[in-house]
């Protein structure tokens, strides 16, 4: 089964790549005579005809991992796969054939990964149609998605790095896909450099499993966990925790694919590529990476107490900034990507308070918001030929309707509203926080910069939604006559998108955090001690509505403030544009 997952994958990226070649070829044909034109005409249609056979590969690899899915949860039993021997490493002492693992933490995976993947091709075609290369941004978005299925069901750290290393490279040639503009070639060389400096704390973290273990399989390691937690590493003339040396090196490993504070600054600029390309890096591929390596690693983690602290620290923080980065900015999406930053930072903090499931919950739930919010934003922009400034709409409510509402559905899933996807995770996080809050700094910590998370992402949301689609236009005539939804293709996968931002949460919450339950029992391990969810569910009242008053604040203030900005802005701009109110908007 995970052979034909991953062939299949690979069939439709190599299929894709040869359908660009035939298109290309059919463009160099020389229409001087007849019989050329005839041939130029048949392989540009076929071509056209083949372009559905990447996304049918990704659709039948979804169905695949749906029943893997399935039949594990039922009988909850881990599935070793040993495949490929010619391909795997050969060296004089050691052996490593392809192994892959596939559990509960896999199966949730793949399913996120599958399902948005699938529904980012199907968009793309349509979002793409005009573009000549087409085919060649095909062929890498199922590359991208390949890698990543690599990623989550390696069952060794050698095989990990090589998928962790492919979405790397991914995300270089699709955020520099549109290669004849400055800011894409700037935009990619930063993200692949930053991202070499968090893979360089992965390759040490790497070195010393191997010299600690002695293997890099994950059961080998994760089985010898709890024997050697005590191990020391000699560095100089200093004896180190070993865990917590090998932690807090993942943990910067995972920094820079997951955007944490420090290693974030190549996420917004990773908009310079197409918005199709947006939506998979920020709803299910590259920065679900870090989330999920940490998780992956939680037999060693679990028994590092400093690592586990550094990682609640700067997932907090890092959700903080950025929501507080997002208020100002004027680019739709641009705005949409410090938010899955700021998400990004919840799901770290979750994992150094040990909520590992928790963690995984809210990267689903995440998933199917951030992708609507990603593609309805593209959605917008396709139908307003290519504008991005939020300064430049306004009014979009009654020229783009389906739109507005895929947008507003998406916001107030994000903003974590009862009853919606991410009311479901984000606020289990952020009360999990305040259970540490009485006994811990880390937690005190967490849960305040948690909650005023909370408050500014209803802030910038609501912003999102009034200068795009209330209010007075501000939108060009030109622009505003040729205003259009998207066809079927565009449409449908909003459709599903915004089903699953509604109903997804509620659904699987049983699944993912039931009580009671054996879900993660055999891929996720927490020590007794930091098991706080049963603690959680007898919380008061007033305490558990904390988020939701915050978000409920942030939301009205913003709306407020963004309506008396437009109304103020013409005859009192000296009041903003003073030195304390640019030094103000500069900062933020």
């Amino acid at each position: 089964m995970f052979q034909s997952i991953l062939i299949l994958l690979l069939v439709g990226c190599i299929f894709n790549w040869s359908v660009s070649r035939i298109h290309a070829f059919g463009n160099k044909i020389s229409p001087k005579i007849e019989e050329d034109t005839i041939t130029d005409l048949r392989l540009r249609k076929l071509s056209e005809k083949l372009l559905w056979v990447g996304p049918a590969m990704v659709f039948f690899c979804f169905l695949l991992a749906l029943k893997l899915f399935y039949n594990n949860c039922i009988e909850q039993q881990v599935v070793l796969v040993r495949t490929f021997e010619d391909f795997g490493l050969k060296l004089d002492l050691i052996s490593i054939p392809f192994l892959f693992i596939y559990d509960t933490l896999t199966g949730a995976m793949l399913f996120v990964v599958l399902s948005i993947s699938f529904i980012v091709h199907v968009f793309s075609l349509q979002y793409m149609k005009e573009d000549p290369r087409l085919h060649v941004f095909m062929s890498y978005i199922s590359l991208f998605t390949f890698f990543m299925v690599i990623l989550v069901t390696s069952g060794s750290f050698y095989h990990m790095f090589f998928g962790w290393e492919g979405v790397g490279l991914c995300s270089y040639l699709l955020i520099n896909f549109w290669y004849t503009r400055l800011q894409a070639n700037k935009a990619a060389i930063k993200a692949m450099l930053v991202n070499r400096v968090g893979d360089l704390f992965l390759t040490l973290a790497l070195v010393l499993i191997y010299k600690i273990f002695g293997s890099l399989n994950y059961g080998t390691v994760f089985a010898l966990a709890p024997y050697l937690k005590d191990s020391l590493l000699t560095i100089g003339s200093w004896d180190l925790h070993a865990f917590t040396v090998i932690t807090i090196l993942l943990f910067l490993g995972a920094v820079g694919k997951s955007a944490q504070v420090g290693l974030h600054t190549w996420l917004p600029d990773a908009m310079e590529g197409p918005t199709p390309v947006s939506a998979l890096i920020h709803a299910a591929t590259m920065v679900t990476a870090g989330v999920f390596l940490l998780a992956r690693c939680s037999p060693i983690v679990e028994y590092s107490g400093l690592g586990l602290v550094m990682i609640t620290l700067f997932g907090a923080v890092t959700s903080f900034f950025a929501a507080t980065t997002g208020l100002f900015q004027n680019d739709l999406k641009k705005v949409i990507a410090y938010s899955t930053c700021s998400q990004l930072g919840y799901m770290i903090f979750a994992c150094g308070l040990s909520q590992y499931p928790l963690a995984i919950f809210h990267l689903a739930n995440h998933a199917f918001f951030k992708a609507l919010l990603f593609l309805s934003a593209g959605s917008v922009i396709h139908g307003l030929a290519d504008e991005q400034d939020m300064r430049r709409m306004g009014g979009l409510a009654k020229l783009l309707p389906f739109s507005y509402s895929m947008i507003l559905i998406g916001s107030l899933a994000l903003m974590g509203l009862p009853f919606l996807t991410g009311f479901y995770s984000k606020d289990v996080i952020i009360e999990i926080s305040y259970l540490d809050c009485l006994v811990t700094i880390e937690g005190r910590f967490s849960a305040w910069l948690g909650t005023g998370a909370a408050f500014f992402t209803a802030f910038y949301s609501s912003r999102l939604l009034f200068l795009t689609f209330y209010g007075q236009t501000n939108v060009f005539k030109s622009k505003a006559l040729i205003a259009h939804e998207g066809n079927s293709f565009m449409i449908y996968p909003l459709i599903i998108l915004c089903l699953g931002s509604i109903f997804l949460g509620y659904f699987s919450r049983e699944i993912f955090l039931g009580l009671g339950g054996e879900f993660w029992s055999n891929s996720i391990f927490i020590l007794p001690e930091n098991v706080k969810l049963i603690d959680s569910e007898m919380m008061p009242v007033h305490i558990k509505l904390i988020p939701f008053i915050f978000t409920l604040i942030g939301g009205g203030i913003g709306y407020a403030f963004t309506y008396i900005m437009r109304l103020v802005l013409d005859k009192y701009n000296y009041i903003f544009l003073n030195n304390y109110g640019v030094s103000a908007y500069t900062f933020f």
